[in-house]
């Protein structure tokens, strides 16, 4: 069984890098598995459709970065920072983030499914057409984030703050109103009628 730091699974590696300068690369296509990076500088990396699988990132600098069509499986990640990093298209299914800082984040498209992001603070980032199914929020700050044509279903959420946050367009089929802090969150028309059955309205035209 993987080893778990504060609720994130640490998968076993078989390599190191360790301070590496990876500042302003392009790279294309790599594939690294089971690889641990820590102290990486990442800053302004182009990265394009490179894999990285069961992979561990500590103390990793990916601001300013860009990432399209790209793989991060299974992996974890600790105490980095994304600041102004973009993800295009690119699938991150069951990775984990642990004391990450995400500032001006944004994601478009993609599969980002069962990952951990509890009480990540997520303030003014950008979520856009993202598949987040199962996805841990819970605690999430999400205040005037964007997540729109989002598909959150079975997402959770308990305790997010998703204060004057864009949802338009996004799947909240599995979403309980009781459990976030909505204040001024933008929704369409259609999840209206969502939220207000599930607040218990009888919605009738």
């Amino acid at each position: 069984m993987a080893e778990r730091r504060n609720g994130v699974p640490m998968p076993p590696t078989e390599k190191t890098i360790t301070s590496a300068d990876w500042d302003s690369l392009e790279i294309s296509g790599e594939r690294h598995h089971r690889v641990l990076f820590q102290d990486v500088d990442m800053t302004e990396l182009i990265d394009r459709g490179s894999s990285f699988e069961e992979c561990q990132f500590r103390n990793v600098r990916f601001n300013v970065s860009e990432h399209d069509d790209a793989q991060f499986l299974n992996c974890a990640f600790s105490r980095c920072s994304f600041f102004d990093a973009t993800f295009r298209g690119c699938k991150l299914t069951g990775s984990g983030f642990d004391g990450c800082t995400f500032g001006l984040l944004k994601v478009e498209g993609g599969d980002w499914s069962y990952v951990g992001l509890p009480g990540a603070d997520l303030r003014g980032s950008s979520f856009v057409g993202v598949r987040l199914r199962e996805a841990d929020l819970s605690g999430a700050r999400l205040e005037r984030a964007e997540l729109r044509r989002a598909d959150l279903s079975g997402a959770w959420l308990r305790g997010a703050d998703l204060s004057k946050c864009d949802l338009r367009g996004s799947d909240l089929s599995t979403f309980d109103p009781h459990e976030a802090t909505l204040t001024g969150a933008v929704i369409d028309p259609f999840q209206a009628t969502v939220v207000a059955g599930a607040l218990g309205f009888d919605v009738r035209s």
